[in-house]
């Protein structure tokens, strides 16, 4: 799964189906036993200092935030399959970098999109600095880049595969 546009993310089946289902399970039973929480805390009495009333209000919260988040990312999903295995890099791919060519300075990060990627994989956007800076490069290969104080950074590109989840 990959994000290639500020408004399209690009996403394999099974990140899809696994985002579909999260989002069908948050609008169903998980909202619903919000609504039953809040509605118990309510009959409690004073909700002024009513902790339980005000934990489950923040919940709610957070519940509706991440329904429209997925609702926005599958409004804009477009599925497809993984990238090729042929050394470029591309949104969809793990990258694995050497800072000034350092071989012991390295990163290895997803280019492409947070949602579905499973282990603590670090992901970079294809919009971001390093992530426009290395895409299109291929293994061996130096990218340069700016950082946020405006000075350039050079990676060296080790290692090109696609995510496989």
């Amino acid at each position: 799964m990959t994000q290639t546009s500020d408004n399209v993310t690009w996403l394999t089946q099974a990140a899809y189906d696994q985002l579909k289902a999260e989002l069908e399970h948050l609008s169903g039973p998980a909202r619903a036993e919000i609504v039953a929480k809040i509605e118990e805390a309510r009959q409690e009495g004073d909700l002024k200092e009513n902790a339980g009333y005000h934990a489950a209000r923040e919940d709610q919260g957070k519940l509706e935030l991440r329904i429209r988040q997925l609702n926005q990312i599958l409004e804009n999903a477009k599925v497809g399959e993984a990238p090729a295995d042929d050394g470029v890099v591309a949104p969809g791919m793990v990258v694995t970098i050497a800072f000034d060519g350092d071989p012991d300075d390295t990163v290895t990060f997803l280019l492409g999109s947070r949602e579905g990627v499973a282990g603590d994989l670090e992901t970079y956007s294809p919009q971001s600095p390093l992530g426009r800076g290395v895409t299109g490069k291929r293994t061996g290969e130096d990218a340069t880049y700016e950082l946020p104080n405006g000075k350039p950074a050079t990676v060296r590109i080790l290692e090109v595969k696609p995510y496989r989840g």
